[in-house]
């Protein structure tokens, strides 16, 4: 196990290596970066100086080098447009994606894999038809559509829950500032419900099928015929045998969907004015401030990279045969 959790750690290590490759590139995207730091009608002599400075004369090699120092380190250098490190200005939005990805896969989990269950148990009933209709529905849905169609419905013509805007509940959370926390639980989550359902809608729809499917396979194979012959009650062999087995796919579509749902709620983000670091990334792409985009793909990677690492740990809780050898 500790070999295996130790090569997996090697992959990480090389994943990031890649990463920071592709990060280091999108300062070179638009040309030579240092008219990033001069302004238009900054003279040659200037300009030079300015490229001098930035280290924009030596081979690219170095300048990968001091990237990937200052990657190590946190360190990306100052945002162009606020003046302040990239990586603080990061860490600052951090906390919104947290909450807007967490509740999107709340309801991408929790309604989906009773909904599965059910559907998988009563398989050909009207039930199972009509959560399948509803999978295909929410999979061929728009995210950011659908989130236009919750501002309109439900918070404009409704007029039920806010449209936009954050009320922080992490960082008071954080600081261990309990009574600030428990005062704001309840708009901030107001605040959380149409951004958090939008996000969520598309990984719902396909964790339902996806759950089906698993526990369809499952309840079909001899151990489960077995324990139905025994006289094992229904709900037993549902929930104990079948189960825990068909969620080892669930799990692996999960650990990959919290990471999508981190790095790829960008739109969604930005349809609700939510303060998150994709509109950062999104604002900072528009303003050609690259260095707060290498740190915010950085970022993400990264806790994408430990994410996959704890669900593929989590495969031997779930299934004891598996053994990494």
């Amino acid at each position: 196990m500790l070999r295996y959790i130790g090569r997996r750690l090697l992959q990480s290590v090389i994943v990031m290596l890649g990463v920071s490759v592709l990060a280091f590139s999108v300062l070179f995207l638009s040309g030579d970066p240092t008219y990033l730091y001069v302004n238009e009608r900054a003279s040659h002599e200037q300009i030079e100086k300015t490229r001098q400075q930035m280290g924009f004369d030596q081979p690219i090699y170095i300048q990968y080098g001091r990237f990937l120092k200052g990657a190590v380190q946190g360190d990306f250098g100052k945002s162009l447009r606020y003046g302040q490190p990239a990586m603080q200005l990061v860490l600052e939005r951090f906390p919104a994606t947290i909450e807007l990805a967490f509740v999107g896969m709340f309801i991408a989990v929790i309604f989906a894999i009773p909904l599965g269950v059910l559907a998988a148990t009563k398989r050909n009933s009207i039930l199972d038809g009509g959560t399948m209709v509803f999978a295909m529905v929410g999979q061929s849905i728009p995210g950011y559509w659908f989130g236009l169609m919750l501002i309109l419905i439900v918070g404009v013509y409704w007029k039920l829950l806010p449209i936009s805007g954050r009320v922080p509940l992490l960082e008071p959370l954080l600081r261990g500032e309990f009574g600030v926390f428990f005062s704001s639980l309840g708009q901030g989550l107001r605040h959380l419900i149409l951004p958090g359902i939008a996000s969520g809608i598309w990984s719902l729809s396909r964790n339902t099928r996806l759950v089906r499917s698993s526990m369809l396979e499952v309840l079909g194979v001899d151990y489960i015929t077995t324990a139905r012959a025994k006289g094992v009650a229904e709900k037993k062999v549902v929930m104990k045998h079948a189960f825990r087995n068909a969620m080892i796919p669930v799990v692996t579509i999960v650990g990959l969907e919290v990471g999508f749902l981190l790095s790829g709620n960008i739109i969604i983000e930005n349809v609700f004015a939510w303060p998150g670091i994709g509109r950062l990334i999104i604002y900072a792409i528009n303003q050609k401030d690259f260095n707060i985009v290498q740190a915010g793909v950085v970022l993400l990677a990264f806790f994408f990279v430990i994410i996959n690492l704890i669900v593929d740990v989590l495969y031997t809780w779930l299934d004891p045969r598996i053994r990494y050898n």
